[in-house]
């Protein structure tokens, strides 16, 4: 059931209320560092799971479960998203404080996206009936590439060869600006082509768990609002962990696992209908698995490692 306008126009001006009261706060206060950054993600995590309790109180426990379900895969794989825009940030040699600036628009360019892959996905799905077997297909090859340790191509050559012909492109600059004014021409600075490879590395995630968390539900609302508070929070997240990512060496073989078995899921649906209890449950086995598995590695060195991740 498709909620009514004000609760669209109500959620969104939240999600806009809340990430324009981060930036402002980051702005003014220009905090650092591990423990606030621990302190943001858990603020992200309790709106997340408090907008959760809400939509179920008022639309169903069902809504409520596909809503956390659809959170948990996403928050999962945006883990992901953090190891590459590491990657990224430090390929372009961006500093500290400019990092949290050029993810503040990542985040923004990311829902702008997300939303309108959302939207063209609910469509198809909606006029098509045979859409989960191509979006199935997408998921499982797209675990099956995660779990063979697939390259991810952090310079986007092609994409920032683009950039670089079509704008002029100032290399020495590191003002801390996207763009610069050099004797009277205007330029594109290395920031400004960092910010243009996270937008398309956000890009190649979402065209994966997108796909993935139609396997959950249909319901655009509860996909959107799913999608959204996972980027929210990816930001703070990125600082949480983008310097421990080599304590998750089995994490990308869990979310491998788990892409694999939902786009079965997917490519099954006309055979088989599973539960979203069911799905919640491996989501949360797959994600505590790997977790745990990185955890035993990473104190008990002696063990055999995985093979490389991407």
């Amino acid at each position: 059931m498709s909620p009514p306008l004000w609760a669209w126009l109500a959620t969104l001006a939240g999600l806009g209320g809340f990430l324009t009261g981060e930036i402002v706060f980051h702005r003014r206060h220009g905090l650092s560092g591990l423990r606030p950054a621990l302190a943001e993600s858990a603020a992200w995590i309790l709106i997340s799971v408090a907008f959760g309790v809400g939509l179920a109180w008022t639309s169903g426990w069902a809504t409520g479960g596909q809503y956390f379900t659809g959170y948990l895969l996403e928050k999962s794989l945006s883990v992901d998203n953090v190891l590459a825009f590491a990657l990224v940030l430090r390929s372009f040699n961006v500093p500290p404080t400019d990092q949290r600036r050029v993810l503040s628009y990542g985040v923004l360019g990311a829902l702008g996206m997300r939303g309108a892959f959302i939207a063209a996905g609910a469509a198809f799905v909606e006029h098509v009936s045979w859409a989960f077997y191509p979006f199935g297909a997408v998921v499982l090859l797209a675990g099956l590439r995660l779990g063979r340790g697939g390259e991810f191509d952090v310079e986007h050559g092609r994409l920032i060869a683009t950039v670089r012909h079509l704008v002029a492109v100032d290399p020495t600059a590191d003002n801390g600006r996207f763009v610069t004014n050099h004797d009277g021409r205007w330029a594109a600075t290395p920031l400004l082509l960092a910010l243009v490879t996270v937008e398309a590395t956000d890009l190649v995630f979402a065209a994966d768990s997108i796909p993935a968390i139609f396997g959950v539900t249909t319901n655009v609302f509860v996909v959107f609002t799913s999608n959204a508070f996972a980027v929210l929070g990816l930001r703070s997240l990125y600082f949480v962990l983008a310097d421990a990512m080599d304590r998750f060496s089995y994490l990308t073989k869990g979310l491998a696992v788990l892409l694999v078995l939902i786009g079965l899921k997917m490519l099954l649906k006309p055979v088989v209908e599973v539960p979203t209890i069911i799905t919640l449950a491996v989501v949360v086995a797959a994600v505590g698995l790997s977790a745990a598995a990185s955890w035993h590695s990473k104190h008990h060195p002696d063990d055999p490692q995985p093979g490389t991740e991407r």
